[in-house]
């Protein structure tokens, strides 16, 4: 009997089928797209300006006529990005004396961060849409991601309004930013990935040799 090679890639264990035109497409064909927003000292305010806030966010509750899921993601804070910067401005250095300086502040911000175990917290809110249908099945195609954009624009347009209205900024993530941010989830430990289509995010195909 010959050996048989069982061919399968990861992303047939996770529930995104793809991720396109700023949106995360599940299998069961749920398409959602991620707002991120930024974040506020409530404790560093005064108490009319918490009162406010409470206010305002529960006026941005009571407007919603949708779901919407709230999450707040906690990981060790990515220098990557700046400690490549200062070594590009390291290796432009003349002056021994300041090349020195900068290697040492180089290590003491790699040093600093690792060992306090510096926290980086995000907050996201998803907000999706799912075709019900008679037939019980799905169609994943450009159909269903327009209507998911028709239905899904203006509901951001309001969580995004009510977000300003208690002092929060807050953007949806295009398709780069949502490679990575589920990138972030599935390869916890992997720093400074970078995206540029959606084929980077595609894991290798595993053949293992079976014996």
């Amino acid at each position: 009997m010959e050996n048989s090679i069982i061919i399968a890639t990861t992303q047939d264990h996770l529930d995104v089928e793809t991720i396109r035109d700023d949106m995360a497409i599940l299998k069961n064909g749920t398409c959602s797209i991620v707002i991120q927003a930024s974040a506020i000292n409530f404790g560093l305010l005064s108490e009319e300006e918490q009162d406010a806030t409470i206010y305002s966010y529960a006026g941005l509750l009571n407007s919603l006529t949708f779901p919407i899921q709230i999450v707040i993601k906690s990981e060790k804070k990515d220098i990557s990005g700046y400690l490549e910067l200062l070594l590009e401005q390291e290796s432009r250095l003349k002056d021994p004396g300041l090349k020195d300086r900068m290697a040492k502040y180089r290590a003491f911000i790699e040093t600093t961060i690792t060992e306090q175990n510096v926290l980086d917290k995000k907050f996201y809110l998803i907000i999706s849409y799912q075709e019900i249908t008679l037939r019980g099945g799905v169609q994943i195609d450009q159909n269903l991601v327009n209507k998911a954009k028709t239905d899904l624009e203006p509901k951001k347009d309001h969580v995004i309004k009510q977000l300003a209205r208690i002092g929060l900024t807050a953007e949806q993530l295009n398709t780069q930013n949502l490679m990575k941010l589920f990138h972030s989830f599935y390869n916890p430990t992997v720093k400074g990935q970078k995206f540029l289509s959606s084929n980077d995010y595609e894991q290798a195909v595993v053949a293992p040799n079976l014996a």
